[in-house]
């Protein structure tokens, strides 16, 4: 059985991103989402091998800081060629967004939006099909990165049609 012969995963331990203003990151993160700063690295003083086998970058580059909280790991980089190369966009091979559950999707759009956040249209409430129940709103971190705010008002469409729960923050299943 394939099944069996497959490692045993826990869950998302975290999810790492990097940035071009370190500072700047922690500052949004910790403000509008409530992060907690749980350590910073410094400098990894290593070698252009290290870099490339390990990491997978080009060997030039170095880890000028890591900074981790709430289940985030936000790097700063040095020596990249293309440092100012914008985001993918999510319609793109490798874009992303990272979501947070919120209790009120319209009330946190709102907050967001009187502290100066570049929140997109929103929020939608979504009405039927899979997803029935769940209310989201994209929005920009201050260097790009798009986020989402998500509320739901119950299990969504999928779940109450017999599928498998999708884990939640709230819940915790």
């Amino acid at each position: 059985n394939a099944r069996e012969s497959l490692m045993k995963v826990f869950g998302m331990q975290h999810i790492g991103f990097t940035v071009p203003d370190l500072e700047q990151a922690v500052t949004f993160f910790t403000r509008h989402f409530g992060a907690v700063e749980c350590l910073s690295t410094g400098l990894i003083d290593v070698d252009d091998a290290f870099m490339q086998r390990r990491l997978g970058v080009p060997g030039q580059t170095r880890i000028e800081d890591i900074r981790v909280g709430t289940n985030l790991e936000i790097f700063r980089y040095s020596g990249d060629p293309e440092p100012d190369a914008p985001p993918r966009r999510n319609s793109q091979p490798g874009g992303f967004h990272l979501a947070f559950q919120v209790d009120d999707c319209h009330a946190a759009a709102d907050r967001l939006r009187a502290e100066g956040v570049d929140v997109l249209e929103g929020p939608t409430l979504v009405d039927r099909g899979p997803m029935e129940g769940l209310t989201w709103c994209y929005l920009r971190a201050p260097w790009g990165m798009f986020l989402e705010i998500v509320s739901m008002d119950g299990p969504l469409g999928a779940e109450r049609a017999g599928q498998p729960a999708q884990w939640s923050p709230v819940t915790g299943r």
